[in-house]
């Protein structure tokens, strides 16, 4: 078994396609982790989903206006299309949520499923329904090339750094906004803050994990976290640790036994939430043993 590792590792780390896919995946998994605990505290955490069926529109459309050549080559122009238009979206997804009668999940059903649609019908009506949909549905590793990387790079260190400028102010609206308004708090900024960040990741991150999974990276680590930790800053760093840690296992597990890279990664996401839910009833069961005795 152990040689096994050891030969596979030596063959991942020998490609240069896994070694991109590693360290976009590194950071895309790194900063959806950190903006998970905010979004899935704040009752959130499906607008990465809304925001990545948004991107599967923008690079449809880009592909529609001939910005881009085969659906599966890529450049930097699709990502030069869907940042600003996902980052579009996200504000005037906050915009409705906080000041219409359709409010969160409502708004986020109802922009997600409208830009896949719309995504559907561009790709069906330009390129045709024959080209590899999949590796932007489901995420494709062997495509990614050099500039996903330096874009990914780019924008994951101004996701990272603009989190930790503003962490206090994130704890403080995550867990009680009505206070952090009281005290002074932008806290409409800070909530648009978070939107444009997720938005940022969910971008940088479908070409890897494709629309459809992207969102797994985002409220797993998150959720996993929650069942050990009990602290803001204990549960951040965890779902961290955690997000990176199973995206390496799932890509091991994606090379090892060929199966599809984001399907791989949410899996071992799963395994771990299990695997902590179990631990936390073990612990829970055993404190109330002690307390009876």
């Amino acid at each position: 078994m152990f040689e096994f590792v050891r030969g596979t590792l030596v063959d991942m780390f020998s490609l240069q396609l896994v070694i991109r896919a590693l360290v976009v995946g590194t950071l895309v998994a790194l900063c959806a982790a950190l903006l998970g605990v905010t979004l899935v505290l704040k009752r959130y955490s499906m607008i990465g989903d809304g925001l990545s069926h948004v991107g599967f529109g923008t690079l449809a459309l880009a592909m529609g206006l001939s910005m881009v050549t085969p659906l599966n080559t890529v450049i930097t122009t699709p990502l030069m299309v869907s940042i600003p238009l996902v980052l579009i979206t996200a504000f005037f997804l906050l915009r409705i949520s906080e000041n219409s009668k359709i409010k969160g999940d409502a708004a986020i059903a109802l922009i997600s499923s409208s830009a896949l649609a719309i995504g559907v019908v561009i790709i069906k009506k330009t390129v045709g329904m024959s080209a590899d949909v999949c590796n932007y549905m489901f995420g494709a590793i062997m495509a990614m090339q050099a500039s996903d990387v330096w874009w990914s790079v780019g924008v994951a260190a101004a996701v990272l750094a603009l989190f930790v400028l503003f962490y206090h102010s994130i704890f403080a609206v995550t867990f009680d906004e009505t206070f952090a308004r009281a005290t002074g708090t932008k806290a409409g900024f800070y909530n648009m803050l978070i939107a444009l960040l997720t938005a940022l990741t969910v971008v940088i991150g479908m070409r890897l994990m494709g629309a459809m999974l992207i969102s797994s990276l985002i409220i797993f680590p998150a959720l996993t976290a929650m069942r050990l930790c009990r602290s803001f800053r204990s549960v951040t760093v965890c779902a961290a640790v955690l997000s990176v840690v199973c995206f390496f296992v799932g890509i091991f597990t994606s090379y090892a036994w060929d199966t599809p890279a984001g399907a791989s990664v949410v899996l071992v996401n799963l395994l771990g939430f299990l695997l902590f839910t179990t631990i936390a009833a073990l612990r829970s069961a055993i404190n109330k043993r002690r307390e009876t005795q």
